[in-house]
């Protein structure tokens, strides 16, 4: 399977300190990752440079094929699905749900001046529907409740088809209904055949929906452990990784954690 996303020996410094350190990883299109770690970890930035949102300070990253300094990024953007909180910030909150999802097809937030085929209309309301939105298509997106905004960040992110699809903490916030509901939705979409390659940065593993298949594990900026969910996300590793002694547990394939 080919790879959408292959980081070589990348470094990202911040104000002289390295945020990320000899980041070497690959991510196959028929893989689904979650990222977790301690706080200031570097996922979040990881999952920039992921998005073509981020330069490496050295070393190499490409992205669906293109090496990052070498191509026009507004253009590999629309390739790529990216939810996040800062994106969010960026909606206007008049503008109607239906317009927020639309706007991604070119990786903008907010309607202006671009055109729209009834296609484009079609396939919206049809991601809305997948998402459980459909009935506030017309909805001014301020207005919205937190999970209902999460919904319609994931729904933008997915309107554009993309190849490469990047959650920054989908769930995070959110009350045990609307978290729920959420990670359903997102573990059906994981496990079909035809999704894109995912991403998703969580930090806490109750939040890492049935499906995924793989787990990177990040502390001060460099890659712990790497590899197949299961063999990744376990008491021993997690327990090094945070400097607790902690419980892992998998329960009807979803993840628990608790110190000992």
């Amino acid at each position: 399977m080919s790879e959408v996303l292959s980081l070589k020996n990348l470094t990202l410094v911040r104000d002289g300190k390295n945020i990320l350190e000899d980041i070497n990883w690959s991510v196959s299109a028929d893989q689904r990752w979650v990222i977790v770690g301690p706080n200031g970890a570097g996922k979040t930035t990881l999952l920039k440079i992921a998005a073509a949102q981020l330069q490496p300070s050295s070393g190499s990253a490409q992205i669906l094929g293109e090496t990052l300094g070498e191509i026009n990024v507004f253009e590999l953007r629309t390739r790529i699905g990216f939810a996040s909180t800062a994106i969010a910030g960026r909606i206007p909150n008049s503008e109607p749900v239906l317009d927020a999802v639309m706007t991604a097809s070119y990786a903008i937030t907010g309607r202006f001046k671009e055109k729209y085929e009834d296609v484009d209309q079609r396939r919206a309301r049809r991601v809305l529907k997948e998402w459980q939105l459909a009935d506030l298509a017309e909805r001014p997106f301020g207005t919205l409740s937190d999970g209902e905004k999460k919904r319609t960040q994931i729904a933008r992110a997915v309107m554009p088809d993309p190849e490469l699809l990047l959650l920054d903490e989908p769930v995070a916030s959110l009350d045990i209904g609307s978290r729920e509901a959420t990670i359903k939705i997102l573990s059906g979409y994981a496990s079909h055949p035809k999704a894109p390659a995912i991403i998703m940065v969580t930090h806490h593993l109750e939040e890492i929906p049935s499906g995924f298949t793989h787990a990177l594990v990040l502390r001060d900026g460099k890659i712990i452990e790497a590899g197949p969910i299961n063999q990744t996300l376990t008491t021993e590793k997690l327990s090094a990784a945070y400097g607790l002694e902690l419980e892992v547990a998998l329960v009807a394939g979803r993840f628990t954690v608790r110190a000992k």
